[in-house]
């Protein structure tokens, strides 16, 4: 599987870079990892919703921490929901931010990613070794991505504007740090699953 997830990530993230650095508008809509409702759109929120999956039939079986488990498989269920209806960009917009902040929403998602490792602290200590450090490294990949590459990409923004090659480059980072990230974290949860069935 896991090789699998590596070409899949090569493919999609590298037809995405040749998206952006041709410049076509439509191979840009088709595959840039920047626009949304497209090819990498749909493949990082099938990632996500596999992880959900993995997580959820990890919970449905005899485990400790089963509640933590099904928490685990409803944050990877909504994040991959909000992949496709881009529900986090409603978070922005509220306070008046520039430079680096441009995008206000990483506020946000920073205090809400402090309450969630406090609450999942325990459940992430009491997992086995080898799993946490794999999940561990996807998470930082993924948030990585996610949140601390809008830094950078908020300060382009500001700056330079958002119809640029700078800025697709940018998102063209983050985009791909999240399918590490993403790829990561399902074939953890995918192999603990097959180890713990046994």
């Amino acid at each position: 599987m896991q090789r699998w997830l590596v070409i899949g990530l090569l493919v999609v993230s590298g037809l995405g870079l040749v998206a952006e650095l041709s410049g076509d508008p439509t191979l840009c809509a088709f595959l840039s990892l920047s626009d949304e409702h497209n090819l990498p759109t749909w493949y990082a929120s099938s990632l996500l919703l596999g992880c959900a999956i993995a997580a959820g039939a990890i919970a449905r079986a005899p485990t400790a921490w089963k509640k933590h488990w099904w928490g685990v498989a409803i944050g990877f269920g909504y994040v991959s929901l909000d992949e496709t209806a881009v529900l986090h960009e409603h978070l922005g917009g509220h306070i008046d931010t520039r430079g680096i902040l441009y995008f206000d929403w990483v506020i946000w998602a920073a205090i809400a990613l402090v309450v969630l490792a406090v609450l999942f602290y325990p459940w992430l200590r009491g997992l086995p070794p080898r799993l946490r450090r794999r999940l561990i490294a996807a998470a930082v990949i993924y948030v990585g991505g996610a949140v601390v590459m809008e830094l950078p990409l908020g300060y382009w923004t500001d700056r330079y504007g958002d119809d640029t090659l700078g800025y697709a480059l940018i998102d063209w980072v983050e985009e791909t740090l999240e399918l590490i990230g993403a790829s990561l974290a399902l074939a953890a949860l995918v192999d603990h699953r097959r180890t713990a069935a046994t």
